[in-house]
Parts: structure tokens; sequence; C-alpha cells
């Protein structure tokens, strides 16, 4: 038998067959490329989504209170616009969470002044957090409550406090002594993470105030 390969050249009809073939193969290689990119754009856009889910879910769930709710619901008063220096209504708690108040709010963070209730009314109106603690604090209690103040947190003195702190959100009260025990600084951040930004108006932190 003659194994030896011929050297005669190709008809053309082979020559346009082995073409065929050859762009046959390249045509199938490049569908072949295109799915296996396809699929690693698919793999890598569920990772991302999968990651991102995980990371939205921990974020929730690093948000939300983790303590019980030690605050009661206050009657909500009306919320009109008085001059200062105007008769002030009787509020429906101490400090007041709700009712009538001056058109200027305060500026958020610690503050050592204290502050006319009727402005920071204003402030829970907006969905800002008050947190009134009584003058006779130990310094060491006003310098643990300074890492409170931020953006839409407002902490003021306040010699009308029947109770060392004083936690208020627009119709929310939670009021509590220390009695010499530490600051319950899990408490009041849940009070913030429950009540922050849940005032009737939604407004962004101010810029200006008092």
């Amino acid at each position: 038998m003659n194994n030896e390969i011929s050297n005669e050249p190709l008809s053309k009809h082979d020559r346009q067959e082995r073409r065929r073939q050859e762009k046959e193969a390249e045509r199938r290689a490049r569908k072949k490329a295109r799915s296996a990119r396809a699929f690693r754009n698919y793999a890598m856009a569920v990772l991302v989504i999968a990651a991102a889910a995980s990371g939205i879910y921990l974020l929730a769930k690093s948000a939300a209170p983790k303590e019980e709710d030690f605050s009661r619901a206050i009657p909500v008063m009306e919320a009109s616009h008085i001059a200062a220096g105007s008769r002030l209504p009787e509020y429906t708690s101490n400090p007041p969470t709700s009712g009538p108040h001056y058109s200027q709010t305060a500026r958020s963070g610690f503050r050592d002044e204290a502050i006319p209730d009727q402005n920071i009314i204003h402030n829970l109106e907006h969905g800002d957090i008050w947190i009134a603690y009584h003058p006779r604090l130990a310094d060491e209690i006003k310098e643990e409550l300074k890492q409170f103040g931020a953006a839409k947190v407002i902490i003021t003195p306040r010699e009308a406090n029947e109770t060392d702190i004083a936690l208020a959100a627009w119709g929310r009260l939670d009021t509590f002594n220390l009695d010499g025990k530490a600051l319950p600084v899990e408490r009041i951040t849940d009070f913030i993470k429950r009540y922050a930004n849940q005032g009737p108006e939604k407004v962004p932190q101010a810029s200006g105030g008092i």
C-alpha cells in the first residue's frame, strides 16, 4: 500500500472546500469565545449583585436598633410658628416633642449653652433628635454625650428637665436618671436609629440656626 502524501496541487473545488472549512472553524472558535466571555460577565454580575445585597443586608442589620424601645408616644400638638416672646402653650410633655415653635432652628451638635425649647421643637419637626441633659451631670458624662453630636442630633443642657437625660423626637420621648450608673450608650444610639428623620417635614441638615 502506498502511504506517501500526494504533492499534487489541490483542485479549485478542494481549495474552496478547505477555505470553507477554515472559515467555519474560525466562526465556531469566535462563537465559543463569545459564549465564554458572556458566561464570565454573567458570573461576575451575579457575584457583584450578591456582594451588594450582602453588604446592604449587613449595613441594614448594623443600623437596626438592638435594645428595647424605652420611649413612649406623646400626643402631637399643632406645629404652628409663633413669634419670640409670645405666650407659650401648655405642652404635652417635658421636654416638649411637638407644638408651637419659633421659625428659627438650632444648629446640631453638642452645645454648652441652653437653647429655647421653641427653637428645638422646630428641629424635631425636621426629623432631628434632641438629647437634653440636666446641667447637674458630671463633666465626664457630658464628655461622653459629645460622641452623639452629629448631623440631625442636637445636645443641650436643660434646667427644666425632670430627669438627668431626655431623648426627644417628634412625638416620642425617653427620659431617665443615671443614678450613678454608666451612660446607656446603646439606649441612646437605638433611639437615634429609630426616630431620626421621622418628623413631619423631611428637611436635610440645616446650615444655619442659632
